[in-house]
């Protein structure tokens, strides 16, 4: 098959927000190579821009991010240009303040993306599931910036079960700061986005390093731990089967008999 040529990632600014759009709605948003690694340049640029005061992650279609892109784990490609770590370390480590407007479902490794912004804005519709351990696999990278926003006793349920919870959950869990209706999601992220850009720009950024500062070297070595449990489950014959299982719509070989699963 052809490779796309149009962007993953689309760019707009205005008034000192720029917008990052994840536009690869034929798979959810999926974190393939190409995505993850033109989601890094474009979170560089914005970096590097000036005139560039808050950024604002967002997913075009009806889900944020589905997490990994399956097809590619199933084909086994191996890591491309920029890994999962980077792209997360990137957004913790931004010198400007990123919110994410959550549009809709997000899973597995989207979490962890939406997890390592500042700031979260989800309609309330949206729906959220750590869904790894039902394809053989764990959440592994998105457990370090997960756990440092989510209370840790719903992050084990919900690592552990799978089970899809709604935006109520999300924020009073703390992995969601607002939940709004649909119709007031723009509304909200703006009176963010509206009030960062009223900060000082080098201020901003040392506000962002206080939270960070206390656990940076704890975080490094989780990413870096972490990163290679990720690759060993995806790599585990458990974890090829529940792949190869959902791509071909059938349930997973460890399901029993009269589940219901």
């Amino acid at each position: 098959m052809v490779e796309p040529t149009e962007p993953l990632v689309r760019v707009a600014s205005a008034a000192g927000v720029t917008t990052l759009t994840l536009d690869s709605p034929r798979n959810r948003n999926a974190l393939s190579r190409r995505l993850l690694a033109e989601l890094a340049a474009a979170l560089d640029a914005a970096e590097r821009d000036p005139e560039v005061r808050v950024v604002v992650l967002t997913g075009a279609g009806p889900v944020f991010c589905s997490g990994a892109d399956l097809k590619e784990q199933g084909d086994g490609l191996g890591p491309g240009p920029v890994s999962m770590p980077e792209v997360l370390t990137r957004i913790l480590d931004h010198r400007r303040p990123v919110v994410a407007r959550v549009n809709g479902a997000v899973r597995a490794g989207g979490l962890g993306l939406m997890a390592a912004c500042d700031i979260v804005v989800a309609p309330d519709t949206s729906t959220f599931a750590f869904s790894e351990v039902r394809l053989g696999v764990i959440p592994a990278m998105i457990a370090v910036p997960v756990l440092a926003r989510m209370d840790a006793a719903a992050a084990h349920e919900y690592f552990l079960t799978g089970e899809p919870f709604d935006a109520a959950v999300a924020e009073r869990t703390g992995l969601v700061n607002r939940a709004v209706s649909p119709e007031e999601l723009d509304a909200a992220v703006a009176r963010y986005t509206g009030a960062l850009v009223k900060g000082g720009p080098s201020a901003l950024a040392a506000a962002k390093r206080l939270v960070r500062t206390v656990r940076r070297e704890e975080t490094d070595r989780a990413f870096a731990l972490l990163e290679a449990e990720s690759v060993r489950h995806f790599t585990s014959a458990e974890g090829q089967a529940g792949i190869a299982a959902l791509l071909s719509k059938r349930p997973a070989p460890w399901i029993p008999d009269g589940s219901g699963g």
